[in-house]
């Protein structure tokens, strides 16, 4: 089985995952380039699967099913025209052709329904985990992406995570900011930076790096609540409390 970034967009990733004769999408909201290469590839699509109902992630859905008819998974918690199979936490995916199975976690936090699809070494998590980063809270609480994100966390640090935007470099250069003497986040610039400008998507990557450089996993380093308490003013209590005075001064930044 392979896996295809295609960029839509100015900065997002639709996923495809192949093999000879069959394909899977993640999230394609724009129906257009998945339709290019499954005809370019002569390719049967076996389903689509959805993280969240931002039109970013489900603007294709009708367009891709008008050509190719497939069952399409979606967060149960979520209205998403086209999906008809709603899932949610505990729920199983066969991927028919692929004979691959993903297990449904349910990571709210960046929407109130939002949905990770996990298979062991790979994780499709939308806009739940970024490279360096997080989702923004929309429509739900940074509590509650607090606790997906440390739910995604205790995954094997072997996951590669395939999330849906490249925003790697911008999101280091906050990690930087928040984390100035970390060698790890300068490292990781410089190999990002690399990356774009011979064109490779900086994603996926494997979720170990995240606890080196990813300040939304470090809130309960003693240097990031240093620096989350000088933005906030105030002295924070757990690490729920430093993560949302980080998100709030993400948005900021």
């Amino acid at each position: 089985m392979q896996i295809i970034p295609l960029p839509a967009f100015r900065d997002n990733y639709i996923w495809l995952l192949r093999d000879d004769r069959h394909a899977v999408v993640v999230d394609p909201g724009d129906a257009a380039p998945v339709l290019d290469y499954l005809e370019a590839e002569g390719l049967s699509l076996s389903a689509v699967l959805i993280t969240h109902f931002h039109p970013d992630h489900t603007a294709g859905v009708g367009a891709l099913l008008a050509r190719h008819p497939a069952p399409v998974y979606g967060p149960r918690q979520e209205a998403i025209a086209g999906v008809s199979h709603p899932v949610g936490e505990g729920d199983e995916i066969l991927c028919e052709g692929l004979g691959l199975r993903l297990q449904v976690l349910d990571v709210p936090g960046h929407t109130l329904g939002h949905v990770a699809y996990y298979a062991p070494g790979l994780l499709f998590c939308g806009d739940t985990l970024f490279g360096a980063g997080c989702g923004r809270v929309l429509g739900s609480t940074p509590q509650a992406l607090y606790a997906s994100l440390q739910r995604i966390a205790a995954l094997p640090g072997d996951t590669q995570v395939y999330c849906t935007h490249e925003y790697t470099l911008a999101n280091l250069a906050f990690a930087a900011a928040v984390e100035p003497g970390n060698a790890a986040v300068a490292k990781r610039v410089a190999a990002c930076e690399a990356q774009r400008a011979a064109q490779v998507a900086t994603v996926p990557f494997p979720l170990a790096g995240e606890f080196e450089t990813n300040p939304f996993l470090r809130a309960d380093q003693p240097q990031v609540r240093a620096r989350a308490e000088q933005e906030a003013g105030t002295s924070l209590g757990a690490a729920e409390a430093v993560f949302t005075v980080l998100r709030d001064w993400k948005n900021r930044f």
